[in-house]
């Protein structure tokens, strides 16, 4: 009988270890294509400072881009481009030649419609960012309301923009989804602002009168806005021939507009000296002067538009540049006050506890 062949250790090779559940799922994925998706989703999953900031930035120029679309809409006599909602029309879903309706103005109000859904991305976005957001280690209650509002308000502005659409641009609809943009931009302006402060009590940074009179002025630039909505609901460009109008003389609603204007560059024009010559810190008498031009540029084109007798690229200009005149005048408004610095953890790794050895077994 022959004996048997004896295995050698240095030939012996283990049973295969089959993979487990996360071997399994990232199967067929190369690891650097799973780091380059851990690279994108870290800003948005496990925000810092810096990302959640620049996160918030692209909040704000969303919601300002889409109103300037918007905008273009209206002064392009495109409103009712797709004359109906959520369908462009009776009979498609998408673009498509509508009675009395140009394919142009079909596509520019179909394409504004799309744009909803990137911005509804990225307000989306805004909120998970702002949900994981936690500097000390804790979820800060006020960013995630303020970058709720963003989503929320899309959705409001949807059923806003249907109501429009479904009453042929009636003017009030289309003055409420103006201004109903305006405060979701505000939220989004604040919720850049705070997100870089701490959570101390505010502290104003100048004279209480000068904190006043900056809250006046965001207050009349409401009203600017507000006129320009029934100026823009009165005049020629109000969306589409056949929509209906404020009942109310041009020359008069035009006039109360510029009056609104002078009145807010007078307080424009006190709260800058004020703060120059108050010895305001630095980067508030900053923000006074991108305000003060900003609207010295937006009056500028209002007066030259009014003469030029309205041409709808210039009044174009002129309602983005309220956009700009809106933030300028909150980012004022808002670094008039200190909540303290950001609170983060000590840079540089934690060290873990010592791991507890276990005691001995008795004998």
């Amino acid at each position: 009988m022959r004996p048997a062949a004896s295995v050698s250790s240095a030939t012996y090779l283990p049973p295969p270890v089959p993979p487990g559940p996360s071997a399994l799922y990232h199967k067929g994925v190369p690891p650097s294509s799973r780091s380059a998706l851990a690279r994108l989703a870290s800003p948005v999953l496990s925000p810092t400072p810096r990302s959640m900031r620049r996160i918030a930035l692209a909040g704000v120029i969303a919601d300002t881009v889409i109103m300037s679309t918007g905008a273009a809409v209206r002064l392009s006599s495109s409103g009712l481009g797709c004359p109906d909602w959520p369908r462009c029309s009776a009979s498609d879903i998408v673009a498509s030649k509508n009675a009395g309706q140009t394919l142009f103005n079909t596509w520019v109000e179909f394409g504004n419609r799309l744009l909803n859904f990137p911005l509804v991305i990225i307000t989306v976005i805004v909120f998970i960012a702002a949900w994981n957001f936690r500097p000390a280690g804790t979820r800060r209650r006020d960013l995630v309301w303020l970058a709720a509002a963003q989503p929320a308000g899309v959705v409001a502005q949807a059923v806003i923009g249907g109501i429009v659409v479904l009453t042929k641009l009636n003017p009030v609809a289309v003055s409420v989804h103006f201004l109903v943009s305006a405060s979701i931009v505000a939220a989004a302006v604040v919720l850049y602002v705070r997100c870089a402060e701490g959570t101390d009590s505010p502290r104003t940074v100048v004279r209480a009168d000068l904190r006043v009179l900056a809250g006046a002025l965001v207050v009349v630039t409401c009203a600017m806005l507000a006129a320009g909505t029934v100026v823009t609901g009165t005049g020629p460009l109000a969306g589409n021939a056949v929509a209906p109008r404020y009942k109310l003389p041009l020359e008069g609603v035009t006039q109360l507009h510029a009056d609104v204007g002078w009145l807010m560059a007078g307080l424009a024009v006190a709260l800058v000296l004020g703060l120059r010559m108050s010895g305001a810190p630095a980067r508030v008498v900053r923000a006074s002067w991108i305000m003060i031009a900003a609207l010295g540029i937006q009056g500028t084109l209002g007066y030259i538009q009014y003469f030029t007798h309205l041409p709808a690229g210039l009044v174009w200009i002129h309602v983005t540049g309220s956009m700009v005149v809106w933030i300028a005048v909150l980012l004022l408004f808002l670094v008039m006050r200190d909540r303290g610095p950001l609170v983060t953890p000590p840079p540089g790794p934690v060290q873990a506890a010592p791991r507890r050895q276990p005691e001995p077994l008795d004998r």
